[in-house]
């Protein structure tokens, strides 16, 4: 999930360096003690990534007023002919310099007077490759050993008898932007549940009126789950065979409250999280991902000399950080959307996530000093994700199904072998029977 600045995916994919090449037989995967067989008649598939899974692309107009000399005249480092350059992933924000020029194009702006968000003034930004997996298979395709993000997860697929453009497709979007709660104008994520309720429909049409089984990761869980809750089940019915949410933080996250206090690199090296802090404040998706207080309660999950917070206390935590221009859009247009998190109805779903990884669960700060790091008390989860929030979504529907991996983190999870054939199993049997049985919680040791 999340962070937009080193973290990959959402939210948002953490970059990593570790590639787990996993071989599927063509003819028989073996999960547990049972074979699933090659299911020839396959239902068509959409992949939704989580947040930083997929590339960004933008272009500078004559209204963008530069925020250094620097970031006028040597940021980008390469363009295209026509001026759009790769905006996420850059390996160039690396390099101190850049990183503050990338922040500032990376940036949204809420307008209190339209009540909505917006890019930085001369940024333009676009999502390349709608419909396609192309752009969630690497966030550079020249950097493909550090930047992988579903290549394992396609490759999978595609031995399973998925064929890209025919009954394999992605949706990427911009994650930047997240949704709001009813009555409040919310431009570009809602264009984007519209143009994904138009793939879904054209997938369908295109392969015999079949329903379509979405496969999201991280906070592409959550679109998901508000595409199926904001349209009339009968058109859900009709259209959706299956939602297979990979580490979807249904109640938020943790990390989230260290993402706006301090800024999070993840441990990369050479970026300073300062700088990276205003640009991660910014992110309509990253508001929308701070622990729902329907879920975690009156848990006390940030304490310093002064005081403690729960998620009841989002509001003076943006004030006591210093971000009070949160404080608005938080109260208005992401409480009240969080606050209805229901299951959908008629659609069956299945949950996989990872477990026992350590997890942030209490921060603490002395002297109330957000700009140091703080002190972190862990817990259970996949190391981005809290437990209570994977599994809110079964909490309030017991009837959904939970596959859960021990020892497989946040992003691993697209990644590593034991993973992998867990979905690809799940999704053979989806193919293989008409009606989905719940299971409740399988837990699969390593």
């Amino acid at each position: 999930m999340k962070k937009h600045v080193l973290n990959i995916g959402s939210d948002d994919a953490t970059v990593t360096v570790t590639v787990a090449v996993v071989m599927l037989s063509l003819l028989c995967t073996c999960v547990g003690s049972g074979a699933i067989t090659l299911t020839p008649n396959l239902h068509p598939l959409i992949l939704i990534p989580g947040a930083g899974g997929n590339q960004l692309e933008a272009k500078l107009t004559q209204d963008y007023k530069a925020s250094s000399f620097v970031c006028n005249t040597w940021y980008p480092l390469v363009k295209k002919k026509n001026g759009w350059f790769r905006l996420w992933f850059d390996s160039s924000v690396l390099l101190a310099p850049f990183t503050k020029c990338f922040a500032d194009r990376m940036s949204l702006h809420y307008n209190q007077d339209l009540d909505d968000y917006f890019n930085t003034p001369g940024v333009l930004t676009r999502v390349p490759n709608f419909g396609s997996t192309s752009s969630l298979l690497y966030l550079n395709p020249r950097l493909k050993y550090v930047t992988e993000y579903m290549a394992s997860l396609v490759n999978s697929l595609e031995e399973l008898g998925y064929i890209e453009g025919e009954t394999l497709f992605g949706a990427p979007y911009d994650f930047r932007y997240g949704l709001a709660a009813e009555g409040h104008p919310c431009e570009v994520g809602s264009k984007f549940l519209e143009d994904l309720k138009s793939l879904i429909e054209e997938a369908s049409a295109s392969n015999g009126g079949k329903e379509v089984i979405l496969v999201s990761h991280s906070l592409g869980g959550l679109f998901a789950l508000e595409l199926l809750n904001r349209n009339d089940p009968s058109w859900s019915k009709k259209f959706i065979k299956h939602l297979v949410a990979l580490s979807a933080p249904w109640g938020g996250a943790m990390d989230e409250m260290l993402t706006f206090a301090s800024g999070n690199t993840l441990g990369v090296p050479l970026v300073d999280p300062l700088i990276v802090r205003p640009e991660q404040r910014s992110s309509e998706s990253n508001l929308w991902l701070l622990p729902n207080p329907k879920v975690y309660g009156h848990q006390k999950l940030l304490v310093t000399d002064h005081r403690s917070y729960s998620a009841h206390d989002m509001v003076d935590f943006l004030n006591d950080i210093g971000f009070s221009e949160g404080i608005s859009p938080y109260k208005t247009r992401i409480l009240p959307l969080i606050e209805k998190l229901k299951a959908p109805e008629e659609i069956p779903v299945t949950c996989i996530i990872g477990s026992g990884v350590r997890t942030p669960e209490i921060l603490a700060y002395k002297d109330g000093d957000f700009d140091e790091g703080p002190e972190i008390t862990y817990g259970d989860g996949d190391g981005t994700v809290n437990m209570v929030s994977l599994l809110a979504l079964q909490s309030l529907n017991q009837s959904i199904k939970v596959i859960n991996i021990d020892g497989v983190s946040h992003v691993s999870i697209l990644k590593d072998e034991v993973a992998l054939e867990q979905i690809i199993g799940e999704i053979s049997r989806i193919n293989s029977h008409h009606s989905h049985t719940a299971f409740g919680n399988i837990f699969v040791g390593r």
